[in-house]
This record gives C-alpha cells, structure tokens and sequence, in this order.
C-alpha cells in the first residue's frame, strides 16, 4: 500500500490529471447507441444480457413488485428513508423560483416563464454498489420542480430487476416508472425510445465511464446533468489537535467509490501528513473494499503539505473539488476564500456522509475539476425559462429608432424592416 505524499503543491501539480474518456470506451458505446436506436428493445435485451448475464424480457418493473420491495424494508430502515427523503426534500423546496413579469406604466411586460421540463430519465448506478440515496437524489428535485413524468432505470441483478433498495425508494417517493437496465444501452433506450421504455428529453444521475460517455455522445438529443467523473474529496486543515483518524476515515469515505477516486490531504503540518499516511498504510490492507482503496490512492489520490492556509486555497481553487472538508480553525470565514468547489463542508462535525445521505443538499456534484464552472444538481435542473416579451406601441416608437439602427449596422435590414412598417403605420395613426 503506497499512499504519494507531496511537500508543496508545485510537485504535486505535475502528477494530476483529469482523463479524456478512452478512444476505446468512446467507439464502444457509439456502437452500442448506435444499435439502440436501430434495434429498439432487441438490442437492449441483447446487451443486458452481455453486460449483466441476465435476459429480461419485460424491463418495466410491475408496481406490485415496488410494493414489495417497500413493505419488505424493515421498520428502522425505512423511518431513515424517509427521514433523509423530508431533509431532501425541504432543501430543495427552497429553490424553487415562480415565473415574473414586470409592467411598465406604458403597457410593456417584459419577464419570464418557468416550466418543468416535460419528462427526465433518472440513472440510478448499479454496479460495484447500488445507490438509493441517487434515486431520492435525483427524484426529489425532479418532483419539486413539478416534472409530469420521471422514468428511473437501474442495472439488473440476477432476479432480473433492480436491487430490492432501489426498487423500495421509488415505491417510497411514488414513482411507478422503473426499468430494469442499465449501461450505455439505458442511455440510449432514454435518449431514442424503444418499443418499451418511452424517450425523455433530460437524463441526470451518475454511473460509469461507458455510461459518462453515452451522456456525452447524446448530448444535444437531449439534455443532461453533467459528464460525472469519479467522486473526490479534498480536505483542507491547519489544526494539529484534530485525531488522525478522522482525516482518515474522511479520506476513506470517498476513496472506497472507485479505483480512479480522488481522496487529498491538503494540510500545513508534516506531522500530521505523516501520521496519517502511516495510518493509511495500516488500515486500508484491513479493510472490505482495499483493492478498490489501494488503487485509488495508486491514482489520484495524495497528501500535500503546504506552508501555509492561504496555499492551501490555491490548492483548492486550482483543482476545484467534487466535495471540500474545511477543518481549520476558521472555517466559516475561511469559506470566502473557496471559489471552486461542488459542496463545502465546515468544521469537524460534518463528514462528507453527512450530505451523501440524509442532511438535504445534493450530493450530485461536478468533479474532475468542473465545479470550476458547475453546481450541484438541484431544482434548476429540471426546469426551463421562456422569456416573455410584449412591448407597448408607445415603447416601440420610443426604442424603435435605436432597434432600426442596430440591425442595419449588422446589415440584416428585414429586422429593421420588421420595425418600421410599424413606426409607419404610427405616424398614420394605425394600431393593430
């Protein structure tokens, strides 16, 4: 177990980057999308069973079998479901925002509209690990922003159907529309429509690099989140009293997600660095998932001492974190230093766990450096604003010269044309 330790960013700096998707995985899943679309639910069924080992025949869940799934989920597990799904649910109730108009004494309106988007596709990961905090995630702010129909799909196990977690959360939210595949193939099925699994035109949710791509490739047909790479976190501490294990563990929580997950120690003590590496060293090899673990911190994982917090500020700044532990003396005034960064954790009472699952706030975050100009998913997502626009005759002759003379000086004189008919028909005293 080899965990790089790095005395001064500069050094550091040389050792990162964030990946293009493979030319390999890009071909395979243009093949794949390709076939989709040609071959409908044939060819989902085909690469199901590739992909997953198993043959369903009817992707669609029944809604008796969600029942089941929800009435099979134990009485304290499920009091926490549906405790995480309220916070989650209050959160982004907040963010909801009404269309506006503003009316001018003249007669002109000029605002805006906000409408749900028509239909979203929820990709809920089932490989390595099933994720049911992604579908309350994912779903909640859907629903908030009053989507009319949100169709989730999840990757077969080999009962045929999602994993029984998966399956009990949609029943919890009241979503009735789950389909049992996953992969670049339910991208496509999303994307194009199949016989079976009718087309959205948004598609959120995480998954894996063949499913990053196929959201990349499709990209336009319809909408997306983001080009979700693997989970980072980034901790930031300048208090030598904080215990060592919980830097640890904190690093851990996140470096467990992926072979390619990021897990950074940005600290102004070498002590402390050194501590924690040598911790790391001793527990990972004891631990359930250290392969994955020790592959991460292989990858893009590392401890970075700095001479000072304000440089560990560029750190942060420069490689704009999915998720950002401020443990320093000050974090809460230490935030306004923070430019980049998916979700910002303050103080040493808030491990990353606690917004993955049950505070509120969405744990669907930019990585691999987008948070640069990205947010966390939320309500925004699921909406759309149409600008509204009625100008009064008044306004018109008032701002119709300014508007003549900008067109012409792009030389597209049918928009300026468009204008003077009416200033025309003004000065004979015409109105329509």
């Amino acid at each position: 177990m080899q965990v790089k330790l790095f005395h001064g960013f500069d050094k550091f700096r040389e050792t990162v980057f964030w990946g293009e998707p493979s030319p390999d995985v890009a071909e395979t899943v243009g093949a794949i999308l390709k076939d989709i679309r040609s071959r409908g639910d044939m060819a989902v069924r085909e690469y199901t069973e590739g992909f997953d080992g198993v043959w369903v025949e009817d992707f669609r869940v029944p809604q008796a079998q969600l029942q089941q799934a929800l009435d099979a989920v134990d009485v304290e597990l499920l009091n926490v479901l549906e405790q995480a799904a309220a916070n989650i649910r209050r959160f982004h109730e907040r963010q909801k925002t009404d269309s506006q108009l503003d009316f001018s004494p003249d007669g002109t309106i000029l605002g805006w509209k906000v409408t749900p988007v028509d239909s979203a596709g929820v990709y809920i990961p089932g490989g390595r690990a099933f994720y049911p905090s992604s579908l309350l995630m994912n779903v909640i702010p859907a629903q908030v922003a009053g989507v009319p129909r949100i169709a989730m799909v999840s990757p077969p196990g080999k009962d045929g159907r999602p994993h029984k977690l998966v399956m009990a959360c949609a029943a919890l939210l009241g979503v009735s529309e789950l389909y049992a595949v996953g992969g670049a193939q339910a991208v496509g099925a999303l994307t194009y429509g199949t016989e079976s699994i009718p087309k959205v035109v948004k598609i959120t949710g995480p998954g894996n690099a063949y499913v990053t791509e196929a959201k990349r490739q499709v990209y336009g047909l319809v909408g997306i989140d983001s080009f979700a790479g693997p989970s980072e976190i980034m901790i930031v501490c300048d208090r030598e009293d904080l215990p060592t294990e919980y830097l640890v563990r904190d690093l851990l929580s996140q470096a467990e997600h992926d072979p390619e997950a990021g897990a950074i120690l940005v600290t102004t003590s070498a002590t402390q660095a050194e501590a924690v590496r040598k911790r790391l060293v001793e527990l990972v090899p004891t631990l359930p998932r250290r392969e994955i673990l020790q592959a991460s911190f292989a990858h893009r994982s590392a401890l970075i001492v700095v001479e000072s917090l304000e440089e560990s500020f560029e750190v942060v700044n420069e490689l704009a974190p999915e998720h950002l532990e401020l443990l320093t003396q000050n974090p809460l005034e230490d935030i306004v230093q923070v430019r980049n960064a998916g979700a910002i954790f303050l103080g040493a009472d808030t491990p990353e766990p606690v917004g993955d699952y049950f505070a509120g706030p969405n744990h669907t975050l930019p990585t691999s450096g987008c948070a640069k100009f990205a947010s966390p998913l939320g309500v925004p997502d699921f909406v759309k604003t149409s600008s509204i626009l009625r100008y009064s005759p008044q306004r018109l002759q008032q701002d119709g010269p300014a508007i003549i003379r900008f067109a012409e000086e792009e030389h597209l004189h049918a928009h300026a044309a468009a204008v003077r008919v009416r200033l025309d028909a003004y000065g004979k005293g015409q109105r329509f």
